[in-house]
């Protein structure tokens, strides 16, 4: 199994004088299925917002491979080394087509093989906002598979398969934990959460093991 060990030291997340994560300690082995659960609100989107490095209002230590981010090459190469799947993918304002998307990975060409196997690999050179909910997650999900091919030794995943029907669900649980990479996933699927090998619960900022 491959992968990259995370590690998250006493995190500290703020939406103005909210606290959305509270002194946070999590470590997570190379290759391991982390899921997260949680109510709406309880902090989990931002703490992989931070990881990813998309949140200002944090501090602490976050390690990923070990390395951490005190240089511009060094947040450069956390981008590579993490793949994102959002919780609301954008279809943005502009007409982006799938086949776009797919390019601003790092890997298109795995991208779009992944896409056939979703089964949205036709609809490349529709515009984003012309897809359904779950057409447009199973192209970020595409994108996803293609970082990982390129490279990525972390999947970071917010409700990838909320809008997706039973068979979806299970299809992108399927690809999602087959994949050689470390995965950390929030998530309200059951089914999704037994695939992995922890559950998290996460609830007024703070993390919990279930499982």
């Amino acid at each position: 199994m491959g992968g990259l060990d995370m590690c998250v030291k006493e995190l500290v997340c703020r939406h103005g004088r909210v606290e959305a994560v509270a002194d946070v300690d999590l470590e997570i082995a190379a290759g391991e299925r982390v899921a997260l659960t949680g109510t709406n609100g309880s902090g989990k989107t931002t703490l992989l917002r931070a990881v990813l490095g998309l949140h200002p209002q944090a501090r602490g230590s976050i390690l990923v491979g070990g390395r951490g981010t005190g240089s511009a090459a060094d947040w450069a190469w956390r981008r590579r080394a993490c793949a994102w799947i959002p919780q609301k993918p954008a279809a943005g304002r502009f007409p982006m087509l799938g086949s776009e998307l797919l390019a601003s990975g790092t890997a298109p060409r795995e991208a779009h093989e992944a896409a056939d196997r979703l089964g949205v690999g036709a609809l490349t050179e529709r515009p984003l906002h012309t897809l359904s909910g779950g057409q447009l997650q199973r192209m970020y999900l595409a994108r996803a598979v293609g970082c990982v091919a390129a490279g990525a030794g972390v999947l970071l995943a917010d409700e990838p398969t909320a809008a997706l029907d039973f068979d979806g669900q299970e299809e992108a649980a399927d690809a999602l934990t087959s994949l050689p990479v470390t995965l950390v996933v929030v998530t309200h699927d059951r089914a999704m959460a037994r695939r992995c090998d922890r559950v998290l619960e996460m609830a007024a900022g703070r993390l919990r093991e279930v499982r």
